[in-house]
């Protein structure tokens, strides 16, 4: 089974951290929900808060199969001030792990140097900081072991793609007709 840990600091975005979530378990992922606060309590950027399965500075990260951070701000700004999910994406990256960051977040990615010569998305105006990206305004944006995601209407294409890739695109398929996505996509 693959192991995903999600980085939330206050400020993140609900839907672009809880959404995938809920898609992974559904999958059958272990996902672990890490607080970077020192606390294991995370309020979001609409003053939700939620308790988290654990806490950064309690965590060992090397069995991780994904490291992902969800957008929102101050969120996205509080992960990219962190030096310790910094130091663990980077490491995840080194080691061809892979690395997921959707809407403001990919700005950590920028900052860390591994969207260079990459293509990556991210919600719109923060391409600046893509730090030698090539920005795709894509939905999401595989490239290699980088997944970038636009924002919150992103969510759920970001969260089935990265699904795919640990339990295969006909499995994701039919976890998206049973919450009824496709059926969604269908009428566009």
């Amino acid at each position: 089974m693959a192991k995903v840990y999600e980085f939330l600091a206050d400020g993140f975005e609900e839907v672009e951290a809880l959404a995938p979530v809920d898609i992974f378990r559904r999958g059958g992922l272990e996902v672990k929900t890490v607080s970077v606060n020192g606390t294991e309590y995370v309020e979001s950027s609409h003053g939700v808060t939620i308790k988290t399965d654990m806490m950064f500075e309690d965590s060992d990260f090397s069995d991780a199969d994904l490291l992902m951070i969800p957008g929102g701000l101050p969120g996205a700004t509080n992960l990219r001030d962190h030096e310790g999910v910094c130091e663990a994406l980077l490491k995840q990256f080194n080691k061809d792990g892979y690395v997921a960051a959707i809407c403001a977040a990919p700005m950590v990615f920028g900052k860390i140097g591994i969207v260079k010569g990459k293509k990556a998305t991210c919600y719109p105006g923060f391409e600046k900081y893509l730090d030698g990206a090539e920005y795709t305004a894509e939905l999401f944006t595989q490239d290699g072991n980088v997944i970038t995601g636009e924002g919150p209407a992103a969510t759920f294409p970001y969260a089935y793609h990265l699904l795919s890739l640990f339990i295969g695109k006909e499995r994701t398929a039919e976890i998206e007709q049973g919450m009824m996505f496709r059926h969604l996509m269908d009428e566009r």
